[in-house]
């Protein structure tokens, strides 16, 4: 009797053994969905490009990173609302550094102010400092929902118009796009041209109907969406250094490992030193390309007016944060 209970018990525990180790699966890889508003030829666009390729190396394939080029997602204020809501729809983003200014985080704002950043080297000096550090963590520590990777930039921005620019009175009166984003609204105002909100899909179409008279963006990314299509003008006043932030969300930062955290770390410091080492080249190409296909180009040789313009834009927005903006100025 004892016999044919053990014999019973043996095959209770083979066949529970059986249904745990034949029944499991293996977890596939974990992919992770990251949003673009541009297109993947653009400077932005290869800085995905390069953390993909970095994230799926050093994880041996187990992290996938799905870049979602165009706006596929919607525009960046969409995905980015989506993100801090906990949607879903994009785990990792690419955003302007000033993005999350209106959600909390105060810091951020001081790197969208006009002038602020005289050169690359300026900024770089800055993003691969402990300063860049501390604002890459603002939005996580203040529970904001998203937490920084990395900074990057996509060049200075421009302004591009239907009829030509050959200086600051030429702006005045001018309908200028700008996003809801009060520095950039200020800027406008301050050279003398009259803000108006357009989505940056309708972008396009409004400079096409007369909706606006024109923008303002980095040079590669002016070329890949065609605007000199509709505005073959751009002068070079460098108003703002287009200063880029990649953010995860934090829902999904807090549910992956530490090695996974490192890796999305890591793939983030590659991708900085890609950019850093070819958006200047990229730049120089586009403009030489512009320049040829017939687009008038007009060179700034001094920008004192322009800054004298926007003194006011500046003062407002560093107010409580002065010393904190004397630091960001002092690593030119």
């Amino acid at each position: 009797m004892k016999k044919r209970i053990l014999a019973v018990l043996l095959v209770m525990v083979f066949a529970i053994s059986c249904l745990t180790a034949c029944g499991k699966k293996e977890s596939g890889p974990l992919k992770l969905v990251y949003a673009e508003v541009n297109p993947q030829d653009t400077i932005v666009g290869q800085v995905a490009a390069d953390f993909k390729s970095k994230v799926e190396e050093l994880s041996k394939g187990q992290i996938i990173i799905d870049v979602q080029y165009s706006g596929v997602l919607g525009s960046e204020n969409d995905v980015l609302d989506a993100m801090l809501a906990g949607a879903g729809s994009a785990d990792i983003s690419r955003i302007s550094a000033f993005s999350l200014t209106s959600y909390g985080a105060q810091k951020s704002v001081l790197l969208s102010l006009p002038y602020t950043f005289e050169s690359r080297d300026h900024f770089w000096n800055f993003a691969t400092s402990s300063l860049a550090d501390e604002f890459l963590n603002e939005s996580y520590d203040k529970g904001l929902g998203v937490k920084g990777l990395f900074y990057g930039e996509e060049g200075f921005r421009h302004f591009f118009t239907k009829t030509p620019v050959n200086s600051i009175g030429d702006l005045a009166g001018m309908k200028l796009r700008v996003s809801n984003d009060p520095v950039m609204n200020g800027l406008v105002k301050g050279l003398g041209a009259s803000p108006t909100v357009v989505a940056f899909g309708e972008l396009y179409s409004a400079i096409s109907s007369g909706v606006v008279d024109g923008a303002e963006q980095p040079i590669a990314n002016y070329k890949s969406n065609s605007f000199p299509e509709v505005a073959n003008n751009m002068i070079l006043d460098g108003h703002t250094l287009g200063a880029i932030e990649i953010v995860v969300a934090s829902k999904v930062w807090d549910t992956l490992t530490k090695e996974q955290q490192n890796i999305l770390i890591e793939a983030g410091k590659y991708a900085q030193q890609n950019n850093k080492a070819n958006s200047q080249k990229k730049e120089d190409e586009v403009l030489k390309e512009l320049k040829a296909n017939g687009c008038n180009i007009v060179d700034v040789t001094d920008p004192t007016p322009w800054q004298n313009a926007v003194k006011d834009v500046v003062a407002e927005n560093t107010k409580g944060l002065e010393d904190l903006y004397q630091k960001i100025l002092s690593y030119k």
